[in-house]
């Protein structure tokens, strides 16, 4: 008799960059958050409400495209969002710094916030920056915020999610083989170790209410898409 195994398919393809900014190369450590100017610069306008300051950060010439969840919101209406929580007090807390290229670096960070409105209310976002080097200055060119976030938020991504020396056709037959035998499903987990939402995705995964629910019923695997998300086309096409 014919074994039938059901495959479950979760795709998660991060873009790091969301306007255009494109990644050409693997992204390498870039130098500490704390020392690059324009991001603490950044920083302070929000801490002391200061308007002008915190628009000369944003980009122009091309706009800064921020995004908030699904929606596009421009620079103005991101530096309103900050201005509006008359910030009282702000940590910051970086969870990844890379320079993809000279003129770019990109920052993901969660800020979490005493406001002044209402009543010293607190609360956390995180926020995924892509800074852009145009002349001699740096300019905030994209992000993407989560206000609230509600799943938890990784403190870094140091974790190796995705295996990237593992053949992901050899990981399959292994998973398909041992999901027919104790009468389980095989869930393929497409990312990248780069992929900021694949850890809050793998963080999900081992909350306490779902890692029995995923280790009684799937056979989990995990295929690496690559830095250029570019690995085992094959089956991602499949």
């Amino acid at each position: 008799m014919k074994r039938m195994i059901r495959l479950a398919v979760i795709t998660l393809i991060a873009i790091a960059a969301l306007a255009s900014v494109t990644w050409a190369q693997a992204p390498v450590p870039a130098p500490d958050a704390a020392s690059f100017a324009p991001f603490q610069q950044w920083i302070s306008a929000v801490l002391t409400s200061d308007a002008a300051a915190l628009k000369t950060l944003y980009s122009t010439d091309p706009p800064a495209q921020i995004r908030v969840k699904d929606k596009m919101i421009d620079g103005d209406a991101d530096v309103n969002f900050w201005l509006g929580l008359k910030v009282k007090s702000i940590k910051v807390e970086v969870i990844r710094t890379t320079t993809p290229r000279p003129d770019v670096t990109h920052i993901i960070f969660r800020a979490d916030l005493v406001t002044g409105v209402p009543d010293g209310q607190a609360m956390s976002v995180t926020d995924d920056h892509v800074w852009l080097k145009q002349g001699d200055q740096w300019r905030l060119s994209s992000a993407e915020r989560t206000d609230a976030p509600r799943l938890k938020q990784p403190t870094d991504m140091k974790k190796e999610i995705y295996p990237v020396n593992v053949d992901a056709h050899a990981e399959i037959k292994d998973a398909e083989e041992k999901a027919a035998k104790e009468h389980k499903r095989v869930l393929l987990v497409f990312g990248a170790n780069w992929c900021f939402d694949c850890h809050v995705l793998d963080l999900a995964f081992h909350q306490p209410d779902l890692a029995p629910i995923i280790a009684e019923n799937y056979e989990v695997v995990h295929i690496d898409l690559g830095t250029n998300e570019e690995k085992n086309p094959d089956l991602v096409k499949q």
